[in-house]
């Protein structure tokens, strides 16, 4: 029974975290919120990466920048914020340091590779 309760609570915990991070969106969910005008794109990539390709008004913070230039995102409050990395390896974090400020944010499953294998479109600078 010790094991089983045990198991529960690290389900549990699991799960919220995966929440306090933003909870995962796919492309099509998250085109549904762009184009609802109910969310903004949160690019957290370095700035070449960011510059061969991103979604059409991304907003580009780096990941190791996002807490410094955190309070530019502040007219976006009222927005879903939904966090863009390569492949996920960092929307995770950004997403915990913008919930905890709180701010509403959604992760994209997958990150930009997805968005590229799903030949969706892209803007280059």
């Amino acid at each position: 029974m010790l094991v089983g309760i045990l198991v529960v609570l690290i389900y549990v915990y699991a799960w919220r975290e995966r929440l306090k991070n933003g909870r995962p969106v796919t492309t099509s969910e998250a085109t549904a919120l762009i184009n609802t005008d109910a969310a903004i794109w949160l690019d957290v990539r370095d700035a070449s990466e960011f510059k061969s390709g991103h979604m059409v008004d991304a907003i580009n913070i780096p990941h190791g920048k996002l807490a410094e230039q955190m309070d530019s995102l502040e007219k976006y409050r009222d927005k879903v914020l939904i966090v863009v990395d390569k492949m996920g390896q960092h929307a995770g974090s950004a997403g915990r340091q913008l919930g905890n400020k709180g701010f509403d944010v959604r992760r994209l499953s997958g990150g930009i590779s997805e968005w590229r294998n799903q030949s969706l479109p892209l803007v280059k600078k």
